[in-house]
């Protein structure tokens, strides 16, 4: 099984907007911190925002937000919006399927409460759990100046190795 991209962007839009829950963050600043193109980025957000994930603001100081608290914000539904319609197998499309054996093969159902196994699983993680506490995370993702010192000392930029002070 294999996400779709989109999926992907989403849940790095949320954590992003997550990290730097409280303030407006723009859709370019995330996709250079998730090494993403803007243009896809674009995408996932105005999907993210029709569903009611985030909200936008237009003009000079806009950007988006969590519209929800992030413990509220299921990472299985944000799965489901993004990779219901595609069919797990050819089989489960009846309008491209072409496999002679669909009406006799089992393999179909196990494959189904497979795949509602991981979603279920997935309902049970909020964004919370993927951004509360994760200081690596959080280093990575920190757009402004909101959670330098959240996670103990403040962030710094880091020093070669070679720079760094020996423990002797």
């Amino acid at each position: 099984m294999r996400l779709q991209l989109r999926t992907n962007l989403a849940i790095r839009v949320l954590m992003a907007c997550a990290v730097n829950d409280g303030r407006t963050v723009r859709t370019a600043e995330i996709a250079g911190h998730c090494n993403a193109s803007l243009n896809h980025m674009l995408q996932v957000v105005s999907l993210l925002q029709a569903r009611g994930f985030v909200t936008t603001l237009r003009g000079r100081s806009g950007g988006l937000r969590l519209a929800r608290p992030m413990e509220e914000i299921s990472v299985g539904k944000v799965f489901r919006l993004f990779e219901a319609g595609v069919p797990f197998a050819e089989c489960f499309d009846p309008a491209t399927n072409t496999c002679p054996l669909s009406p006799e093969c089992r393999m179909r159902g196990y494959i189904s409460r497979a795949v509602e196994a991981f979603f279920h699983e997935l309902d049970m993680v909020t964004l919370a759990d993927l951004v509360k506490g994760n200081c690596g995370l959080s280093a990575l993702l920190d757009i402004g100046e909101g959670l330098r010192g959240a996670c103990g000392a403040p962030r710094m930029a880091a020093a070669p190795a070679k720079d760094l002070p020996s423990r002797a």
